[in-house]
């Protein structure tokens, strides 16, 4: 599911590409990654799920849906998937976005149960793993509509 970003996004966005496109000669992408995507799949998941957001406090769970379910939100601008750490609390739900910065939309890979996805990493690990773009598609395509957290605004 495709969606438009919220203007003040897209505003952030397009100074982005201004700036690629200004450096361009010398092929700095200027993406953005780390906390700040982050935060923006998070104020995505708020105004699309109506989600209450919890803050950086609680590790493993972002907020939680209108119906109480506990969501972890993953959010990337690159086609590599998301990443995952060890954490001992899992959420009920999980939403994962994908951002195209030159197409300024956001696309919604994954929604549905996070259990499904904790279930293709390895049982333990140190650090940091990645699920890919494609697993996340594949996944999604086994949530019944009735396990999928419901838009209640568009995100414009």
């Amino acid at each position: 599911m495709k969606f438009d970003l919220p203007p003040s996004i897209q505003n952030l966005i397009a100074a982005r590409n201004e700036l690629k496109a200004h450096y361009s000669a010398v092929d700095l992408h200027f993406t953005l990654d780390g906390n700040l995507v982050g935060d923006l799949g998070e104020a995505v998941a708020a105004e699309l799920f109506g989600l209450t957001l919890t803050g950086r406090s609680n590790e493993g769970v972002d907020g939680y849906a209108p119906d109480g379910r506990s969501v972890q939100v993953k959010a990337s601008g690159t086609k590599r998937g998301a990443a995952f750490r060890p954490v001992e609390t899992k959420a009920d739900h999980l939403l994962v976005f994908h951002f195209d910065y030159d197409g300024c939309y956001g696309e919604v890979i994954y929604n549905g149960p996070e259990e499904p996805v904790r279930e293709v990493l390895p049982e333990t690990w140190v650090g940091q793993r990645s699920v890919s773009a494609p697993a996340f598609r594949r996944l999604n395509k086994l949530v019944s509509e009735s396990d999928r957290l419901q838009i209640i605004a568009k995100a414009t």
